[in-house]
Parts: structure tokens; sequence; C-alpha cells
């Protein structure tokens, strides 16, 4: 490879990487005057620049999701072959939530960071509205088939475009005369990847911004190691749990099911994971995953349009995780020791809430809720957890886009041995 290529190939990864670091010293630096007055332009212009660059990315979401999946189910060519990756799609994912799951609850029982003394923690901020379980869930099932499409879109209710989006698809496939419209939304899609090309090029200065903001509004480095050390056992259990499963069970499963090198994998995602790092928002980063699988790493276009947007949606392996590990640290922390079918319940209800949250950051503790109150726990227990939700929320979010991205090449190989 020629020294020209192989900056091509490096110089958005390692810019980006730049750009968060920078952020994270930026708002080190500038946390404890982040508020002040002589300070006000030039923290509005850093807001202003991580906001326009996540609007940017949100705004693509939406086009991506739907002409990704009606374009997806035509080289599909619908009927047996939409069925068949679907299944493939929906059991690789509740397979690894699962697993993330009971990696989450193995470690928090076995570390018990609940005993390091964080009861102490008084229970203020902000706490979710209380929802009851079976609404929750009936609300999701309506979601699925939304009344009107353009506000479904503007909430961000991705499972109805979704199902909207294959359902028109596969109707395409049932008539003729319809290759002038697939050539015109495939021209739009093609023009979409161009607006994602731009929007990436301005990456590592919006991660820079979101970084920096977030870490500065949450009073610099200072402040957020002190909250880190006091929920140390707490944040050390989420992360062992998530670089297990990220290092070790995605990578597994990549090698053996898709045949590839996780290694190289990952390098060829960097770009996708560090804007999830920076974003917390597998939506947001949905176009720029979608680049690094199709265009770096080499997987197909029908299996990325049809993989991704579903994985975004529902795939939170890091959410999952977190869920159980956060609600059984909340009963430690109590006092309250949960039996052998209370931790079940857990797992099950922490699955079940991950597949129903959002894509968007911190969703997770909307969904704690109800894990909490299928065990019997206080939902003001989430409390406990604000300080440093927003820390740990970022390293869920990168965990729930890899996931994605090898959901995508391990469907691929599996979709093509079939074919």
């Amino acid at each position: 490879m020629a020294p020209s290529s192989r900056w091509n190939t490096w110089r958005l990864p390692l810019s980006m990487a730049a750009g968060g670091l920078s952020g994270i010293a930026l708002g080190w630096a500038l946390g404890e005057r982040w508020g002040d007055p002589e300070l006000a332009a030039f923290t509005l212009g850093v807001r202003l620049t991580g906001e326009l660059f996540l609007a940017a990315l949100k705004a693509l979401m939406v086009p991506l999701v739907v002409l990704g999946m009606i374009l997806g189910v035509q080289e599909l060519g619908g009927g047996r072959s939409v069925r068949r990756l679907a299944a493939g799609t929906t059991l690789y994912f509740l397979s690894t939530t699962v697993v993330a799951v009971l990696i989450g609850v193995a470690l928090v029982t076995w570390i018990h960071p609940g005993s390091a003394g964080a009861a102490s923690v008084p229970l203020a901020g902000s706490v979710p509205e209380r929802v009851s379980a079976l609404d929750s869930i009936a609300e999701v099932v309506r979601g699925l088939v939304p009344t009107n499409l353009f506000e479904a879109a503007a909430r961000g209710n991705v499972l109805g475009l979704i199902v909207a989006s294959l359902a028109f698809g596969i109707a395409l496939t049932r008539i003729e005369r319809a290759a002038p419209l697939l050539d015109a939304l495939g021209a739009a899609n093609r023009a979409l990847y161009v607006l994602v090309r731009w929007v990436v090029e301005f990456a590592p200065l919006g991660v820079l911004a979101l970084v920096a903001e977030r870490l500065g509004r949450a009073g610099g480095g200072a402040a957020v190691v002190s909250e880190l050390e006091r929920l140390l056992a707490y944040s050390l259990t989420v992360l062992s749990g998530l670089a297990l499963h990220a290092f070790v069970v995605l990578p597994l499963v990549l090698r053996v099911f898709a045949g590839r090198n996780p290694l190289r994998y990952f390098v060829q995602l960097f770009e996708a994971l560090l804007t999830a790092l920076g974003t917390a928002s597998s939506a947001a980063t949905l176009g720029i995953t979608r680049r690094c699988v199709v265009e770096r790493a080499g997987v197909s276009a029908r299996s990325a349009d049809f993989v991704l947007p579903i994985g975004a949606t529902v795939n939170m392996d890091g959410t999952a995780l977190y869920e159980a590990v956060a609600a059984v640290f909340i009963a430690q922390s109590l006092g309250i020791e949960l039996d052998a079918a209370a931790l079940a319940i857990v797992a099950l209800t922490a699955t079940l809430a991950a597949i129903g949250a959002a894509a968007i950051p911190e969703a997770g503790l909307v969904t704690m809720v109800l894990v909490l109150q299928a065990v019997g726990l206080p939902a003001e227990g989430v409390g406990l957890l604000l300080a440093v939700d927003w820390v740990l929320d970022r390293f869920r979010t990168s965990v729930n886009v890899w996931g994605d991205a090898v959901g995508a090449a391990v469907l691929e190989r599996a979709t093509r041995k079939r074919t």
C-alpha cells in the first residue's frame, strides 16, 4: 500500500481520536470555569458545534432507514430471502443480548459492588417517571404500526418506520413497472451517502465539541473522577462486563460465524465506534456505521441495509448488560439480596427493556424503571446512578454499535451460504 493511500485510510480515524482526546483535555481544563460569563461566547460556540454535528447525523437517520430497508428488500428479492434474513437477525440479536445480560448478572453478583458504601449516596436528581411494565411493552407494540409515518419520523419511532419500509419494499416486489421508482430511490440513496461523507469530514470537530461540552458541564475532569471514585466498584463492574462482551464474546462470534479477523474488523469500524463514544446514540451513528461496514469492511450493502437499522433500534447489548448490573447494584446498595428467581426476572426484564429502549443518549435510564419495578425495587434508586450514567452511556453505546456491525458480517455469511 502506497504511503498516500495508507494515510487516506487512517486520516479520519486518527483525526477523530485526536478530536476526542482534545475534547477531554478541553472539558477537563475548563470544567470549573464552564459557566464563567467571560467564557460564555466560547462555550456557546462549542455547544453549538456539537449540537449541529449531532443534528446533522440525526437528520440523516430517517431517510437512511427508510431507503435502506426498501432497497435492501429489493436486493434480497422479497419473500423467502427476507424471511430468512429476518429470522437470522432476530436470533442473533436475541442471543447476543441474553449473553450480555448473563455476563452482567454474573459479574455484579460476584463483585458485589453495592457493598462498597454507595448506599450512603443521596437519591437526588431527576428520576424518570414511573411507568407500568405492561403499558410500556404495549406502547412498543403500538409503535410497530404508526398511524402517521411523518409523525413517527419526527418522534424517532424507528421501529415503526422499519416495519412500514419493510412492508412497502415487499409490496414493490409484487408489482410490475416498479423499476422507475426503484431507480429514483437508488439515486436518492447514493446521494444520501454523499451527504454522510460530508458530515463525516466534520466528525473530529463534532466529537471534540460534544465531549468537551458534556465534560465541562459536569464540572470538569476532577469532578467526574470524583464521582467515578465514589461509585468506583459499580463503574468498574459495568466497564468490565462491557469489555468482556465487546472484546471476547463478539470477536469470538465474528471469528466463528463470519470467518473474519476481529482485530482487522475492529479497526475498520473505528470511526463508527468513536462516533458512538462521542454522541452516545446508536441512531445518530447509523450513517457512519453503515459507511464503515460497507466501504471499509466490505460487507454487502444488502446485509448492512437490512441489519444495521434494525440493530440500531433493538440490538442493545451494552444497554441490557448495564441495566442488569444497575438493578442488582441498587438492590445491594439498599441492603436487599435478590434470590435466584429475582435474578432471573432481572435478566429477562433487562433483555426486553433494552429491546424497547430508544437509540438516544441515556435512554437506558427510562427503561431501567421497568427492571426495578419487576423485582419490587424503588424507581428512585436510579438516582444512585445519575452522576456517572452519562459517562458509562458512551461506552455501552459503542458496544451496541459494535454488536450491530458484527451482526451484519455474521448474517451476510449466513445468507450467502444458503443462496
